[in-house]
């Protein structure tokens, strides 16, 4: 086993893993103190026809505002793009060193990676880290730490919702794991937030590298 958690993050055309599909994944590697290995990549996913097409109105509406069903359409399909996203995670993560699969709600994320990117699966642990299990102790058991955790700022989009992972992480480490004031963890986790630091660095939180432009 490694000390690396693979954070990944799955869009899809639904939640039904018997015929809906990947249409957005994205991957950052941390440590167990919560520091990326790395800024992370985006890969956007051209599913099949049938599965655009039988796309719920709740998830196509929330592609559409979030910019991802533009995209999908001059996307690559997975198979063109699996070899890409298993040469960014076996950077960190092998069949020899597995990692940690960790997100939020990362149970429903890991039946879509067991089915489509089994390759993937085999270089994780079965152990997984789900902030939202954090989330629903903090809110029965710590009402005033969960009243005082930080404003999302994403877009529902894979990376974006990630970053703000990472850092809901640390806030719980800050306050019911470690605890400091609500108000002292919130302040700080904001001050120092990933997803602020990495907008301000530039640092591309969708990547159109695998679409292809239309004329």
């Amino acid at each position: 086993m490694s000390d690396v958690l693979l954070w990944v993050d799955c869009e899809m055309t639904g939640l039904d893993v018997e015929k809906e599909e990947i249409c957005e994944i994205a991957l950052v590697p941390t440590d167990f103190s919560l520091v990326p290995l790395d800024p992370g990549r985006d890969f956007v996913i051209r599913p099949s026809r049938a599965a655009l097409e039988g796309m719920g109105e709740f998830v196509r509406s929330m592609h559409t505002k979030n910019g991802l069903l533009p995209l999908l359409d001059s996307a690559r399909p997975l198979k063109e793009v699996k070899g890409e996203i298993l040469a960014y995670a076996s950077g960190f993560v092998s069949r020899e060193h597995k990692g940690y699969l960790a997100g939020n709600t990362i149970g429903s994320d890991k039946k879509f990676i067991d089915k489509y990117l089994p390759e993937l699966s085999a270089m994780l642990s079965y152990r997984t880290v789900d902030v939202s299990s954090i989330k629903e102790l903090c809110r029965r058991w710590y009402p005033e730490a969960f009243a005082s955790k930080p404003v999302k700022h994403g877009d529902d989009r894979s990376l974006a919702d990630i970053i703000e992972s990472i850092d809901e992480l640390k806030y719980y480490t800050r306050t019911i794991v470690r605890p400091e004031s609500f108000g002292e963890a919130r302040a700080q986790v904001e001050a120092s937030s990933l997803l602020k630091t990495w907008q301000a660095k530039g640092v591309r939180l969708v990547d159109y590298s695998n679409i292809t432009k239309k004329d």
